[in-house]
Parts: structure tokens; sequence; C-alpha cells
């Protein structure tokens, strides 16, 4: 009778109270140290171990060998501590000097060319009422894999090629040359070549960004007259800023890591006068077995790349994140 009185006034047994009152109590420092043993980053460790793994094995530990094997003299069978040797060697190679002057040409042209390109082909098409059609036919070149487009730039940019040769069906003789056998005509024409790959991400990239403009500020703009240039020069640049960080930092590491275009294209020739230092890199190391000195190249093309990266990032970002706010 009592424990049913009590159940009616209190919502629960006398039995269950009690024991209730005997679970003690953990204070916040307590429940703080048992989630630090059962959860947070101490308990995700173990999960991320295989990911930290891989990019050990694949990422860092490649890197420290070679910034370690660019010290030796090393033709893959023997090896010599040789100091910075390689490194003062770089600086007579005028082999190395035509590579970097051609890898400041494929930035170059890739920021001018496909960026710009991707750029104002998504503006135009934006509001055009087969727009994502056109889209869809320049970013086509962009699913072809860049050997396959190398290949298909090799057919037209030979001497007796399909350019040459509709050239000279024109009456343009003077126009036709041999596109791929002299300097600095073969870097031009394979940066062209790339263009018509890459420039379809960049449309993809920049059509994305303008349907994320908020319709209120273009109408406002609207409004006050803006149309034309001033629309594109006050509004829409501005508010496609955070999409053109990512666009030209991608175009930037790729154009510095320009390699199978080449390959297939030239081999880096004639007399190697068309390398990058992708490609020096590639041909020292692996086919004259000069690993030290293809170790130092590598050395020098990730220093370029992650200084050209984080010097533009840390520049691009905090006026981004202002445009936004």
């Amino acid at each position: 009778m009592t424990e049913a009185v009590t159940t009616a006034a209190t919502g629960a047994p006398e039995s269950v109270r009690a024991r209730r009152r005997r679970v003690p109590l953990r204070t916040p420092h307590q429940a703080a140290r048992t989630s630090g043993r059962f959860g947070g980053p101490v308990a995700a460790l173990p999960w991320a171990l295989p990911a930290l793994a891989f990019v050990g094995v694949l990422l860092v530990y490649p890197f420290f060998r070679s910034v370690y094997g660019s010290f030796f003299e090393d033709n893959g069978f023997t090896s010599s501590y040789t100091g910075l040797d390689n490194y003062a060697r770089l600086a007579d190679d005028p082999v190395f000097g035509r590579a970097l002057l051609n890898t400041l040409l494929w930035v170059a042209g890739t920021l001018l060319l496909p960026v710009l390109a991707g750029l104002l082909i998504a503006v135009a098409t934006h509001r055009m009422r087969f727009g994502g059609l056109a889209q869809l036919v320049i970013v086509l070149p962009y699913a072809i894999s860049v050997a396959a487009t190398a290949v298909l730039w090799n057919f037209m940019l030979t001497s007796e090629g399909a350019v040459n040769q509709v050239l000279r069906g024109i009456g343009l003789d003077s126009w036709a040359h041999a596109w791929l056998l002299e300097w600095p005509q073969n870097t031009l024409a394979m940066i062209v070549a790339g263009t018509w790959q890459a420039t379809g991400l960049n449309v993809v990239l920049f059509a994305i960004g303008l349907r994320a403009i908020p319709q209120e500020t273009v109408e406002a703009a609207e409004l006050d007259g803006a149309s034309g240039w001033r629309m594109f020069r006050h509004i829409t640049l501005p508010q496609l800023r955070a999409v053109t960080v990512v666009v030209v930092g991608m175009a930037v590491v790729n154009s510095l890591k320009a390699f199978d275009m080449i390959w297939v294209l030239t081999k880096g020739g004639p007399s190697r006068s068309s390398e990058t230092l992708a490609l020096s890199m590639y041909r020292e190391t692996f086919r004259l077995f000069h690993v030290g000195y293809g170790s130092a190249i590598a050395l020098v093309l990730s220093v370029v790349v992650v200084a050209s990266s984080w010097l533009y990032l840390r520049r691009q970002m905090p006026r981004a994140a202002a445009d936004e706010s």
C-alpha cells in the first residue's frame, strides 16, 4: 500500500528511486575525461592510420628519398656522395634553363588561354537559350584522355598534317610550318592543344560559380542601370573570385607538371628544346639513369610548385573571404 501511494505520488516505485539515488553523479571534469577516452580525435586516430600510411608511403617517403638522393651521383647501380654538385650542375646546364623557360611558358599560356577562355565562354552561355548544350559540347574534349588528345593534335600539327594542308589549300603557304620541329612554335602549339582540352573543366567551374551568384544582387544591379561590361566588371567578376582562386590554382599546378601532352607529341624534342621540368626529371632519371641529377630537378620542381601555390593562395584567400563576408 505504501509503495502504491509512493508510486502514485512520484511516478516511480520506491525501489527504482532507491537505485537512482545510489547511482553517483559524474562531475563535468569526469565526463570530459571519459569522453576523451572513448571519443574525440584520439578515438578517430586508428581509423585514420591507413590513410596516413598511404600518404607516408606514396608521398612523404619518396619526397625525402629524393632529397637524400639529390646529394649523390647515382646511376642506379652505384652511388657516391657529391654534396651540392648536382645543384651546381643545374645552373650550368642549358637544357635545364630551356626546360625552366618552357615551364614558365606553360604557366603563362595556361593562365591566358584556358582560364580566360573558360571564363568568357561560361559568362557568354550562362543565359543563352541553349547555353547548357553549348557548354556540354565544349566540355566533351575534357572527357578524352590526354594521350588520345595528343595523338589527335599530332595528326593535325605534323609537317603534312591537317593544319598545313588547310593553309596550303586556301593559299596561305607561307603560314605553313613544321609546328612540332621548331622552338618556340612547338611549345606554343602544345599549349594550344592543352587549351582545347582544359577549357571544358574551367567552363564547368565558372558555370557553377555563376549559378551561385544571388539573384537579388543581379536584380539590384540591373535596377541601378548596370549591364554588359559594367555588370561583368562590378558584379559578376567579384562574385566569382572564390571560384577563380580554385581555377587559377589548379591551372598553375597542372601547367608546372605538364608531361603527357609533351611526351606524346614531341618527347621533349627536337634536341630537348620543348622539355619542361617534369619531362627533364623523367628523362634524366629513367632514360639516362642520372638518378641523383634527376632527384635534384624533382626537388626544384617541387619547391616551385609548392612555393607558387602557397604564395598565390596566401594572397588570394583572404580577399575571397573578405568579399564573401
